[in-house]
């Protein structure tokens, strides 16, 4: 059966069932045109004697608007409109032939209008039976049973294109979705049970194997509620890219990923005015420092995409150049890229690259990050990230750089690490040079980078995989999280926003519990926190606080009409000062002095509290 109903979808056997199907409309329009009575047999005579030319006239027309070369299987309303054309069209040659042929002797005058309802009407119903058809067998012999979560846009496209599907991977049996006005309604049949909370009890219900998660528009707060239900339901779930991953829906099914970390606390897409960005940055020749690392890199990928006249990577560790100068011209072949490997606290290189190259915009990502490392490496911390910062900005004066962006951290704010307090004292060497020269000098500051190098996400996803347990140093501590691409992104929209001398704060949403963290992770890897990975409290690490501030209680924060993008209004730096401490630095660590060298950075950032072991151990060395 299923051979002889597939061979309905080749041209001349469809052909020859429409031209089969013209003479039961014929007739049947002269039978409602007598209501259903016998007809008189005079005319029915009369239209048998017409009916060739009828068949031969329609048949013309529906080889003529080309209704052979779509398939019964996917008929839809396009289809129905292209027969009630034909159709329409027949009739007028029908009538125009019928007065030449008699003057319409033979033709009651209703006739043809009863035709042209009667006919799409037996032509349109096969094609759209056998679909229906079709679709429920398609969806009853295969494919996982199938939840979507979604009603929208995009769950209209996926559900359709499963349902397109020869043999689909997930057959959809019922929809949810949280807008009550939803909720009764069908898409392609599926109906919308009701809203996300219903999620368990559908799952129970309708025995769902599989959830597909389809708003690609959800916030991150909208994610973490629906992953929570889908976690009750105890079955896998898959989610659609968002809308910061993927601006068009061109195969929609192809497209379901598993539900990452990422998607549990950084959806939420920042509006950005991407033309400022674009006229800002383009046709720019920009030197990145750090350029290999987790910032630097997915930086350089956004401004080749602008893309940027010219990308100089100036890099210190020699591996990170290469993969990402790699990539860069594997997606970007005509761009101009220059790797340099080079220190930031080698004045020479420095000055060298940007003698060299001229970079109109200097993007200062290089520095040392590692909290507890940094502990007791004082003078590493302070010749990269203070010393360091200090050679690349003024080199930028003398090259006269249009821009220099440092790119800070929250930790900088009421410092009681030495990293934070270096990176205090980078954005104040940034303000306190920026009336020197032609150079405006930017800062951007911003918490934690989701899957950054060196991050708990991929720690966490060590230990998950390593079995557990996984180590977090408090119960209550807490952290503010951002992707990696909305980090960057933003860091270009503070760049082409800034005048000179400000301190951008990121508008990170609301502080994420590392406790939570951690469970989320060992659910979505498909395991139970507590019972299958242990969450194991380790206590706070040398130098780690509880929770991190973005900015300071007197730097009052003003909108710059970018969402997420906030005005720090910092207090003003005296050069002179700041330069004297960081000559004294610098002789500092030419001496390896690392009791000086505290000294002077608690003296440059007064709001430094170093803990009491670290000071302890300095005083008694």
């Amino acid at each position: 059966m299923n051979i002889a109903l597939d061979r309905l979808r080749t041209p001349v056997l469809v052909l020859v069932h429409d031209l089969f199907i013209v003479p039961l409309a014929w007739l049947g329009a002269y039978w409602l045109r007598f209501n259903l009575e016998p007809i008189p047999q005079e005319v029915l005579l009369a239209s048998l004697k017409f009916l060739p030319w009828v068949v031969s006239i329609q048949g013309v027309c529906f080889y003529s608007f080309r209704l052979y070369r779509s398939l019964w299987r996917f008929a839809s309303l396009p289809d129905l409109i292209q027969i009630a054309k034909a159709v329409l069209v027949g009739s007028a040659c029908i009538v125009c032939f019928g007065f030449f042929y008699d003057r319409l002797a033979s033709i009651p005058r209703s006739v043809p209008f009863i035709y042209s309802a009667l006919l799409p009407i037996l032509i349109g119903t096969p094609r759209l039976l056998y679909r229906a058809w079709k679709d429920q067998v398609s969806t009853m012999l295969t494919g996982k049973r199938t939840l979507v979560v979604g009603a929208g846009r995009a769950g209209e496209m996926l559900v359709r294109q499963l349902l397109k599907s020869p043999n689909p991977e997930y057959r959809p049996v019922v929809l949810v979705d949280d807008d009550p006005k939803k909720k009764g309604r069908e898409i392609r049949g599926i109906r919308v049970a009701g809203g996300c909370h219903k999620i368990p009890k559908l799952v129970a219900k309708h025995r769902i194997d599989t959830i597909l998660i389809a708003i690609p528009s959800a916030t991150d707060r909208q994610m973490r509620r629906i992953v929570e239900y889908c976690e009750q339901a105890e079955v896998s779930f898959l989610t659609l890219p968002s809308l910061k991953e993927s601006l068009f829906y061109r195969s929609v099914s192809s497209d379901l990923r598993e539900v990452s970390i990422e998607d549990l606390l950084g959806r939420e897409p920042a509006q950005l005015d991407w033309q400022a960005i674009r006229n800002h940055l383009c046709k720019k020749t920009v030197l990145v420092t750090g350029a290999g690392g987790s910032i630097g890199s997915e930086l350089c990928r956004q401004l080749a995409s602008l893309p940027v006249e010219r990308l100089i990577l100036f890099e210190l560790c020699e591996y990170n150049l290469y993969r990402i100068e790699s990539d860069l011209r594997r997606h970007f072949p005509m761009l101009s890229i220059v790797p340099i490997l080079g220190n930031v606290t080698d004045q020479a290189s420095v000055r060298q690259a940007m003698a060299t190259h001229c970079p109109q915009i200097v993007f200062h990502a290089a520095a040392y990050k590692h909290v507890p490392l940094l502990e007791t490496q004082i003078r590493e911390a302070v010749h990269n990230n203070c010393i360091g910062t200090r050679i690349v900005a003024e080199t930028a004066i003398e090259a006269e750089v249009e821009e220099f962006v440092l790119i800070s951290t929250d930790k900088a704010v009421n410092p009681c690490n030495v990293m934070g307090a270096t990176k205090r004292a980078a954005e104040m060497i940034c303000q306190s040079l920026d009336s020197l020269g032609k150079t405006r000098f930017l800062t951007v500051r911003f918490g934690n980078v989701l899957d950054s190098a060196g991050s708990v996400v991929p720690l966490f996803r060590e230990q998950i995989q390593a079995g557990g347990p996984i180590t977090v140093t408090h119960p209550e501590i807490s952290r503010y999280f951002m992707t990696i691409p909305e980090a960057c992104q933003l860091i270009m929209q503070a760049a082409a926003a800034g005048s000179g001398g400000e301190i951008f704060v990121l508008d990170m949403g609301e502080p994420i519990k590392i406790r939570y963290l951690a469970e989320q992770m060992i659910r979505l890897s498909g395991k139970r926190p507590g019972i299958d990975i242990e969450i194991r409290y380790t206590g706070l690490r040398p130098g780690e606080k509880l929770n991190e501030e973005l900015f300071y209680a007197d730097e009052n924060l003003a909108s710059t009409g970018h969402s997420k993008l906030l005005l720090a209004l910092s207090r003003p730096c005296d050069p002179r000062i700041i330069a004297k401490l960081l000559d004294q630095m610098a002789k500092a660590c030419q001496a390896y002095d690392e009791e000086q060298l505290l000294i002077l950075l608690r003296t440059l950032v007064p709001e430094y509290r170093p803990q009491l072991a670290l000071e302890r151990r300095l005083t008694s060395a």
